[in-house]
């Protein structure tokens, strides 16, 4: 029985990539699952590695989903080896908060991480500049030492000027992966930089509200010319924590965690606890003041919607 990757799912079907096929060249099968996955609440997701039987039409059904070896919620997709992480540096603002929080849900999940801030054409070499939002040289270096010295890859792109494309690419040569962040940040304007003809649907930033709109629909894998696979995704701005527990948010914080090994209660929250090493490098310069900032907010936000729950 034929194996294959599924590369789309819209309507109730499935598009699946024969296994071995040359990806930029084989076209998918149009699948249906079995109602079995139905009875049993399983619902395939793009990214599955599937086993499916041809039908005399052409189409396809899919039998059997391989085990997988990650799964996303938000967005729905299995199998990603690296999620890329899109922040802009303007238009819209880059946020640092938000940054931390879908770090650490990608953490959560355990799948590596690639930060890109896009739009570098857009950062001024004024540090005084007259527009508070704009972003300086000199700030986003900052931010890149820091989320480096964190242990995190980070790649300046523009997608205007071609730049950082190719060590994108490189970064995911042979790889499943998916761009997430904000809608507006330059997600699609980056993979139409990075995959010839591929034209997805890029729109201006709502000078009113400042985010972009949503102009991606669906998930959905695309072939890469070093053979890797990647999905755009819906942009999004709003993320919880109905996956992350109080006792896990410090482990998704990569820089708290050799150091939290230290601290003398098992199972520090890093608050008010005695001896906690985590407060002291913050103290010390050690741990950045915005990433535990981020950390006690989170926290927070975690802890209320226990309590609603």
């Amino acid at each position: 029985m034929p194996q294959g990757y599924i590369v789309k799912a819209l309507s109730g079907y499935y598009y699946v990539l024969p296994e071995e096929a040359d990806l930029r060249e084989a076209k998918t099968v149009t699948c249906r699952g079995r109602g079995v996955f139905k009875n049993r609440n399983i619902t395939p997701l793009v990214g599955d590695r599937v086993m499916y039987e041809e039908t005399e039409n052409g189409e396809g059904t899919v039998t059997e989903i391989l085990p997988r070896t990650s799964e996303l919620i938000r967005p729905p997709i299995a199998n990603v080896n690296v999620v890329v992480l899109v922040f802009s540096v303007t238009e819209p603002v880059l946020n640092l908060q938000l940054l931390d929080k879908f770090l650490v849900h990608i953490e959560n999940t355990g799948i590596d991480v690639l930060l890109c801030f896009t739009k570098s054409d857009l950062l001024t070499e004024d540090e005084e500049s007259s527009v508070p939002k704009d972003m300086t040289v000199a700030e986003l270096k900052r931010i890149t030492k820091l989320y480096e010295g964190i242990g995190y890859t980070v790649v300046k792109t523009s997608s205007k000027l071609q730049e950082g494309v190719d060590a994108i690419l490189h970064h995911l040569d042979g790889a499943v992966s998916v761009f997430a962040g904000q809608s507006g940040v330059g997600k699609s304007s980056l993979l139409n930089a990075m995959i010839s003809g591929l034209n997805l649907e890029t729109n201006a930033i709502s000078q009113r509200l400042g985010r972009g709109k949503h102009t991606t629909r669906h998930v959905e894998l695309m072939p890469l010319t070093n053979g890797g696979l990647v999905a755009d995704t819906p942009g999004f701005s709003q993320l919880d924590f109905m996956e992350v527990e109080a006792e896990g948010l410090s482990g998704c914080f990569k820089e708290f965690a050799a150091i939290a090994e230290g601290c003398r209660f098992r199972g520090c929250l890093h608050l008010h606890e005695p001896d906690c090493k985590v407060r002291d490098a913050v103290a010390e310069g050690t741990i950045a003041a915005s990433r535990y900032d981020h950390y006690l907010l989170f926290l927070t936000e975690i802890k209320d919607r226990k309590r609603r729950y």
